[in-house]
């Protein structure tokens, strides 16, 4: 099963990243770690949203059989994390990375919750099968991954479903970079409004935390 752990805290940047942690999840049982965390690397990203008090510093995720004991190694390193178990989907696969190395981009994930008044049914409909292909079609993504919540495994704000969205690296400061449109500003305010439109279907265009960071994957196996 996948998990994934919004966390807060000082030095993150360096903690998810040390051998001792990677060690001592592989020894409970976990295949993988993935890291997304805000760092130097993505401090120019100009778009930024918080629904939390302190911004989230980082997203990670890890697949294993227990929760139990990565929940406690991630609490040690952290001073507040929320968990969550998540049914994965892949929409648009990203080019593969050796294990251990910084993916060449910026790695957006976009924290999502169902809004009032939406069943889970209709919210899923239309965040899987009518706004996937608006999201790939309108921005310069090359890798998508769309995570739905299937258990709070901490106490924590919920939250419903989490997106994560690999953009070059000019995407943190120029939009033309970030959607696509190759220069042509007509074709920039097509993709925003096409766009647009389609997140308020199912709520996420309120409510919504979209975190930049750097993307790291280890095999622990």
């Amino acid at each position: 099963m996948k998990l994934m752990y919004a966390l807060w805290g000082a030095d993150l940047d360096t903690t998810l990243h040390a051998p001792a942690l990677r060690r001592e999840l592989a020894a409970s049982g976990a295949t993988t770690l993935q890291v997304n965390v805000c760092d130097s690397d993505v401090a120019a990203a100009l778009t930024r949203m918080s629904t939390y008090p302190e911004p989230v510093a980082a997203i990670a995720s890890v697949w294993c059989d227990d929760y139990t004991a990565a929940t406690s190694l991630f609490a040690a390193i952290s001073d507040e994390l929320t968990g969550w178990m998540v049914e994965e989907r892949i929409p648009l696969t990203a080019p593969p990375t050796p294990s251990g190395e910084r993916y060449d981009a910026l790695a957006n994930i976009a924290l999502l919750r169902i809004p009032e008044g939406m069943s889970r049914a209709d919210w899923r409909e239309r965040w899987h099968d009518h706004h996937t292909a608006v999201a790939i079609e309108t921005q310069a993504t090359f890798g998508y991954v769309q995570n739905e919540v299937l258990e709070q495994i901490t106490p924590g704000r919920e939250v419903d479903g989490f997106v994560e969205e690999l953009f070059p690296m000019a995407a943190m400061t120029d939009p033309h970079a970030f959607w696509g449109s190759g220069g042509d500003d007509a074709e920039l305010r097509s993709r925003t409004t096409r766009m647009l439109r389609s997140i308020a279907t199912f709520g996420a265009d309120r409510d919504l935390d979209l975190i930049p960071t750097s993307r790291y994957r280890y095999d622990l196996e």
